[in-house]
């Protein structure tokens, strides 16, 4: 291994100073869980990695504002967002999801900020983050921006941060009367990378759909809503036809990419399965799990 610098700042402000927009090689590490992978595989060699574990435990915070948002400093452990009872009282399905991802020895080191700046179309937090509308605050030397986390993502492990820009917090809009699901779609363990994630927030009048908000993951270079279902499905009762008729033009509006995980084909097909499991769950839930594997 080709030797490396390794800085441990004390501060957000300070850990930016460290960084260099115009350095690929130089790179902040969070948990580690992704780096590691890929300093293990050969496709990243750092000339210096800046440690983000000493940094003020204000990011690492989660509170709730006046509004009801739901605010989560960048560097909050998937376990403790799993394990938080803010999350699970008024967000229970990114407690539902916390659980789903990898294993726990992962999730006691890995970030919420680092899982979203890693950019792996394959993340589970993307789409149903993207789902519930929230959005990221980068912070850079020249202050913060608001990214909608729909926005994040532009490619494969590419995101819309600069290389000196870090995800300081999460702020995901309360839910009210929203109902949501992830439906982690998988060919082996519950806690595998997923061959089709599903993520659905709606809000409901009655019988019918008032509104939908549907993000698939894992079958795309980026989370993509599927804004040509959302349309359909609005105003209208889920019936079994509409549900149908939605996910196979959700299927043929989108390039599906094939994977280890399964061939394009079988993930079209998968979309048009669960599209419309995915819905009637969440017109169903209130804190029922949402997770299946296959």
């Amino acid at each position: 291994m080709i030797p490396f610098e390794y800085l441990m700042p004390a501060t957000l402000e300070e850990a930016i100073s460290r960084l260099d927009p115009e350095d690929p090689n130089i790179r902040p590490v969070g948990g580690g869980t992704a780096v590691m992978l890929m300093m293990k595989a050969g496709v990243l060699r750092p000339t210096r990695l800046v440690s983000l574990q000493r940094i003020e435990d204000r990011h690492r915070q989660i509170e709730v504002d006046e509004q009801g948002a739901l605010h989560i400093g960048g560097l909050a452990t998937l376990s403790s967002l799993e394990h938080s009872p803010v999350i699970k009282k008024g967000w229970p399905v990114l407690t539902r999801t916390f659980r789903s991802l990898s294993n726990v020895r992962v999730r006691n080191v890995a970030t919420l900020g680092g899982n979203l700046a890693h950019a792996d179309p394959h993340m589970d937090m993307p789409p149903v983050l993207t789902a519930l509308g929230a959005r990221v605050v980068a912070t850079g030397p020249s202050g913060n921006r608001e990214i909608p986390v729909e926005d994040l993502c532009v490619g494969y492990y590419e995101t819309v941060l600069a290389r000196n820009e870090l995800i300081s917090k999460i702020i995901v809009p309360p839910m009210n009367d929203a109902q949501a699901v992830y439906f982690k779609v998988t060919t082996r363990a519950a806690h595998d990378w997923p061959a089709l994630g599903l993520a659905v927030s709606l809000t409901r009048s009655g019988e019918a759909i008032q509104s939908a908000s549907i993000v698939i993951g894992a079958a795309t270079d980026r989370p993509t809503r599927l804004q040509q279902a959302e349309t359909m499905l609005a105003g209208q009762i889920p019936t079994d036809q509409r549900l149908e008729q939605a996910g196979l033009a959700a299927s043929a509006a989108l390039d599906i990419v094939g994977d280890q995980h399964g061939s394009a084909d079988y993930k079209k097909h998968l979309l048009g399965v669960y599209l419309g499991r995915a819905v009637r769950a969440a017109m169903n839930t209130t804190n029922e799990a949402g997770h299946e594997a296959h």
